[in-house]
């Protein structure tokens, strides 16, 4: 019997770290998968005595987005992770709070990475006849642009907060998790204000509705994400930590879809020549909105489900299908992910 065990024991292995990889696989392939069609349906023939944006950029700058998004995603997700757990959490959950520490440091690192790569690749654009991208152009980007500031921005707050992380893993609770909260969150801010919203007539609006919409997003999307990777496999701490996620999640869901709704209105509305009807079925923009708002209630039937019908059975320590909905449920929020990254650059006046 010593044999056997010893035989078996390694072939657990493999089905740990798979469920441990699957939502991350699950968002980033939907993620890219979204991108792609987004790319797909915005491109457009060159014009004529225009210089032109090279391929390498058109394709990077909203992967290099969608890159900054899910990093964004996976370190405020892991970061809520303590606070969703509770001071109730069970005391076998220590390990989970070290790589939920591990994962923020990690994730905010890449996050920081992708701001700068969004950086240079935008400076490429800025200047598409340009041969290479010098370090005068960024400086130039940085000093006349304000996205080129926002990126900066943004990447030095994620820094603090994989700085923070690291910290919390030797100090644990003494760093408050709602400090590497708090500094996610402010990361989060600077980019919407300088996209769509900025140019508007109506921007103290649209710029607040951006705001409320991508924090509750991306605190919805990683809350999932961490709480499937790191209590999955843990009844204890998933009878803790998913009511407390399904809180979160129907709050977040309620805000992502109301601002997200009144956000493309705004557009539509403020725009001199495009009406909401038809713009909505005959421009680029409109389709890609009406795809994100799909994938939105696709994600509240799958979330419905999952806090009707499966939770009840996660509090009693039951085992139920939570991690396979979970998975479809990450998947899809992935692919809107993707789409919202090559929507922020769409124009309205983009035709069909």
């Amino acid at each position: 019997m010593r044999n056997l065990d010893r035989v078996s024991r390694p072939a657990a292995a493999p089905a740990s770290w798979l469920s441990r990889l699957g939502p991350v696989v699950a968002v980033v392939t939907a993620a890219l998968a979204g991108v792609l069609a987004g790319l797909g349906l915005t491109a457009a023939a060159p014009v004529s005595g225009i210089a032109q944006v090279d391929t390498a950029v058109r394709v990077g700058l909203p992967l290099a987005r969608a890159t900054l998004d899910l990093a964004a995603v996976a370190a405020v997700g892991f970061a809520l992770f303590p606070l969703l757990a509770g001071q109730r959490a069970p005391a076998s959950a220590a390990a989970a709070f070290g790589r939920a520490r591990t994962g923020v440091a990690v994730a905010a690192v890449v996050w920081a990475v992708a701001a700068l790569v969004s950086l240079v690749l935008q400076a490429a654009e800025y200047r598409p006849s340009a041969p290479a991208v010098s370090f005068a152009d960024l400086r130039s980007y940085v000093a006349t642009v304000a996205a080129g500031k926002a990126l900066l921005v943004v990447a030095g707050f994620a820094l603090v907060q994989a700085a923070l992380a690291v910290a919390a893993q030797r100090l644990g609770r003494r760093v408050p998790p709602e400090l590497v909260v708090g500094c996610g969150l402010f990361a989060l801010l600077p980019l919407p204000v300088t996209g769509h919203a900025a140019t508007s007539h109506l921007a103290e609006y649209t710029m607040v509705l951006l705001e409320l919409h991508i924090v509750s997003a991306v605190a919805w999307t990683g809350g999932l994400a961490a709480v499937v990777v790191l209590a999955g496999r843990h009844r204890g701490l998933l009878a803790v930590a998913l009511p407390r996620f399904s809180r979160l999640a129907t709050a977040c869901l309620a805000v992502t879809v109301a601002t997200g709704a009144l956000s493309g209105l705004v557009e539509f509305v403020q725009h001199p020549t495009v009406e909401p009807w038809p713009g909505i079925v005959t421009t680029t923009y409109g389709h890609l909105l009406l795809a994100k708002i799909v994938a939105l209630g696709a994600i509240a039937a799958l979330g419905g489900y999952t806090r009707w019908k499966l939770l009840p059975g996660v509090v009693r320590h039951r085992r139920t299908a939570l991690t396979s909905f979970a998975l479809v449920e990450l998947a899809v929020l992935g692919l809107a992910l993707g789409i919202a990254a090559v929507l922020t650059r769409t124009p309205l006046t983009t035709t069909t």
